[in-house]
């Protein structure tokens, strides 16, 4: 095979540069990208992947490459499409349109012994790769600009759920460090829906991240679609808030603008899980829960439940939470050290004294029980419920809940209660064909079929 020509000094790697902030104070955006050099990355680099889409896709326009790659096709994939036509590896087929970007090009013999050449290096074929220092710094700058909470901002953030002020007076210190938090209390009082909520808001509003990043040629995915709510991609026009580009320029199309992400995981959390996933077959990495939480939260729900020990999951964060930086570890054996921008929340309806040691108690900055509401709380949640699912409220009705199903039994109050029991309510009311209220037999039945006598 003809080996191929190394590129002039002028497409060599450059070295990595730190990227520009934003005009707004505090605000990161990602730089338009002009030429092969605003990349980061080197010509032979995008050829190889714009070589890959094109074994995959058949018949491709320039302008259909530069949107799979997500980089723009004039100073760069214009560039690399010439020099994969200069080596032989493509072939001119057509013209879909005016201009450069619409000529077609399809691979060519010589083209397709390299992409498999390529592709057993890794068969990834998607949007390029940012650098792991734009990575870096990128993460850096935005954690900057997290939200302070407040008092104020806390009771009008959240004023759909109901937080006393004590809890609120807990919460907000705790979100401020934006380091570990650990929740504790009965099942059903709402740490969950606290920790997202709160969460939502004191992190902050968006957030960009690449699809993935390049380290020592390891493609590293970032962007989630499950995990991850898109607001924005890099390409797109504007939203309020926004810096515009000059007319013509766009930002960086290898960045995706979403909330701070918030990722919840349960009982189904394993140590592998929390290290790079190695794909074998695919030949590239997919990035750990916390990598893709850096700059939001992570809420490990339902602790002391996972597949693995508590002592060991424990022991897995001892050196994030004390240094803010995680290892991970390529199937190569090298290991990465990566910004830990991350609010850890542990949440479980355990017995701490049975999960953790005072050790490791700690090391967690916040600790917070949430408790059973009280019996105004519980009426005010009862209350809100009723309005959400459009049944009556009825203030006889719920103190015979309370007297009848709380006070005769010894029942504690729990917040989740009351929407459950409507809708327990509700399915037995649609099933008799009559409205749904809060009359006694319809409480009685309700609640005769949420709840189970435990010995």
């Amino acid at each position: 095979m003809t080996q191929r020509m190394p590129p002039p000094p002028s497409q060599q790697r450059p070295q990595t540069q730190q990227l520009p902030t934003s005009g707004r104070p505090g605000a990161w955006e990602p730089p338009p990208v002009r030429s092969i050099q605003d990349t980061g990355l080197n010509l032979i680099t995008i050829s190889d992947l714009a070589l890959k889409v094109m074994y995959f896709g058949g018949f491709m326009t320039g302008q259909r490459i530069a949107e799979i790659i997500k980089l723009p096709f004039v100073g760069v994939v214009d560039q690399a499409v010439e020099f994969l036509k200069r080596e032989k590896f493509i072939e001119v087929r057509g013209q879909a349109g005016l201009g450069d970007a619409a000529v077609q090009f399809v691979i060519a013999s010589k083209g397709i012994d390299k992409a498999r050449e390529i592709l057993d290096r890794s068969q990834y074929a998607g949007p390029a790769p940012v650098t792991f220092q734009q990575y870096l710094t990128a993460m850096r700058e935005q954690n900057r600009s997290r939200v302070t909470a407040t008092p104020d901002l806390l009771k009008k953030s959240l004023s759909h759920l109901v937080i006393n002020d004590k809890m609120l007076g807990k919460v907000g210190p705790a979100m401020n460090s934006g380091k570990s938090i650990f929740l504790y209390g009965p099942p059903g009082n709402g740490k969950t829906t606290i920790s997202e909520a709160v969460g939502r808001v004191i992190l902050g509003a968006d957030i960009w991240i690449p699809y993935c990043f390049d380290v020592d040629g390891q493609i590293i995915r970032v962007f989630d679609e499950v995990n991850h709510d898109v607001l924005e991609h890099a390409d797109s026009d504007s939203q309020p808030g926004q810096r515009s580009m000059p007319t013509g320029v766009k930002r960086d199309p290898r960045w995706v603008r979403i909330k701070r992400p918030c990722i919840i995981v349960g009982g189904e959390l394993t140590l592998s899980g929390l290290d790079l996933i190695y794909d074998p077959v695919n030949k590239y990495y997919e990035a750990p829960f916390q990598v893709k939480s850096n700059g939001g939260m992570f809420l490990i729900d339902d602790f002391g439940r996972q597949q693995v020990r508590p002592r060991d999951l424990l022991n897995r964060w001892i050196v994030p939470l004390e240094k803010g930086v995680d290892y991970l570890t390529l199937a190569t054996g090298r290991k990465i050290e990566m910004p830990f921008n991350v609010l850890i929340v542990f949440s479980t309806n355990l017995d701490p004294a049975d999960l953790v040691d005072e050790a490791f108690l700690r090391r967690i900055r916040h600790k917070i029980e949430v408790g059973d509401p009280s019996p105004q709380e519980f009426a005010e949640i009862f209350r809100r419920a009723c309005d959400a699912k459009k049944v009556p409220y009825d203030e006889n009705g719920l103190r015979y809940l309370l007297q009848e199903w709380y006070v005769k039994r010894e029942r504690k109050l729990r917040s989740v209660h009351p929407r459950d029991i409507l809708d327990q309510l509700i399915d037995i009311a649609r099933y008799v064909g009559q409205p749904p209220q809060l009359t006694k037999d319809l409480i009685d039945r309700a609640c005769e079929s949420y709840f189970v006598k435990l010995s």
